[in-house]
C-alpha cells in the first residue's frame, strides 16, 4: 500500500540464533532467537502460554482473540473502539486513531486476508533481562504474515520505543515474516480510504448494478460521467456502487489527491 510510513531500522547483522543489533545508535545486545516464546488467547478464552515462537503455527496465531482489550474511562487520552472489517467480516478493536487508520488501510488492501488486533505476547531475554511486547496487529497477506506496530512519528526517537522495535524486528524476520513500524500516512490517502470505507458493506449494493458497472467500459472515464453510462439507474445508486467498486479494487483511481468528480477511473489489471 503506497503512502504507509515504515521505519525500517536497517543495517543490523543477524543470524537465527543470536543477534547483536546496532540501529540508530542503539545497542540491543545479545538475544537467543531460539528461546523466544509467544503466548496467545484462543477465541474460547483459553490462554496458551510460552509456546516456542519459531514453530508457533500461523493458523493458530491468525485465529487468536486479542491478548488484551481496551478500557474506557473518563479523561482517557486514547481513542479506542471497534471497527467492522470487510476483510474478516467481524469486528476488530483499535486503541488509538492512528491504529484505526492502519486498520482502514489493511481492510482496504486486497492482499490482506486476515487481521488480528493485539494478536499475541512475545517474550525474550536481552542481555539477561526479560523483555515483553504485544504488537498492534498481525496481518496475514498474500506475501506472508506481517507483524505491525503503530506509533506516532514523534515517538520513534524515544530510546525505549526504538529499543522495543529493534528487538521485535529481530524476533519476527528470522521466521521469514515482515515487520512494520507504521506512522502517520499522507492525509489525502487516509481521508480517501476513510471515505470509501463507508461503502465497504457489500450486501447494501445491487449485484445487478455492480455487474453492469463491471461490464461497462469505464477505463479513463471521470467519476462525474459514470451515471450517464447507466441512465436506467438512479444516480445516487450508481455513485454509491462506484465507490464500492473502488473499495473492493475492481475499479481504481489516484488516491494521492482528494477524490473529486474529475478523478479518472481505471479498471483493475
Amino acid at each position: 500500500m503506497t503512502g504507509i510510513l515504515v521505519q525500517p531500522f536497517e543495517g543490523c547483522a543477524a543470524d537465527t540464533l543470536a543477534v547483536r543489533a546496532i540501529a540508530c545508535g542503539l545497542g540491543v545486545g545479545v538475544m537467543d532467537i531460539a528461546a523466544v516464546t509467544v503466548s496467545f488467547r484462543r477465541r474460547s478464552g483459553e490462554v496458551v502460554e510460552n509456546q516456542a515462537w519459531r514453530t508457533a503455527p500461523v493458523a493458530l496465531l491468525k485465529s487468536a482473540a486479542p491478548w488484551r482489550t481496551f478500557r474506557w474511562y473518563k479523561g482517557q487520552k486514547h481513542y479506542s473502539g471497534i471497527y467492522w472489517s470487510a476483510t474478516v467480516r467481524d469486528h476488530v478493536i483499535y486503541e488509538s486513531r492512528l491504529e484505526l487508520a492502519r486498520l482502514l488501510f489493511a481492510d482496504f488492501d486486497p492482499a490482506v486476508r486476515s487481521i488480528v488486533a493485539q494478536p499475541f505476547l512475545l517474550k525474550t531475554e536481552v542481555d539477561g533481562k526479560l523483555r515483553k511486547h504485544i504488537p498492534d496487529y498481525l496481518l496475514v497477506t498474500d506475501q506472508g504474515p506481517v507483524v505491525v506496530d503503530v506509533k506516532p512519528l514523534h515517538w520513534l526517537s524515544k530510546p525505549e520505543v526504538a529499543f522495543t522495535f529493534v528487538w521485535s524486528r529481530r524476533v519476527v524476520e528470522p521466521r521469514g515474516w515482515q515487520y512494520e513500524v507504521w506512522s502517520e500516512p499522507p492525509t489525502a490517502q487516509l481521508e480517501n480510504i476513510r471515505f470509501l470505507a463507508g461503502y465497504r458493506r457489500d450486501w447494501l449494493f445491487s449485484l445487478d448494478l455492480l455487474d453492469e458497472l463491471s461490464g461497462a467500459d469505464l477505463d479513463g472515464v471521470p467519476l462525474w460521467q459514470v451515471p450517464r453510462r447507466l441512465p436506467g439507474h438512479p444516480e445516487p445508486h450508481v455513485r454509491s456502487a462506484v465507490h464500492h467498486l473502488l473499495w473492493t479494487g475492481r475499479l481504481v483511481t489516484d488516491l494521492d489527491q482528494p477524490l473529486s468528480p474529475s478523478r479518472v477511473l481505471r479498471t483493475a489489471s
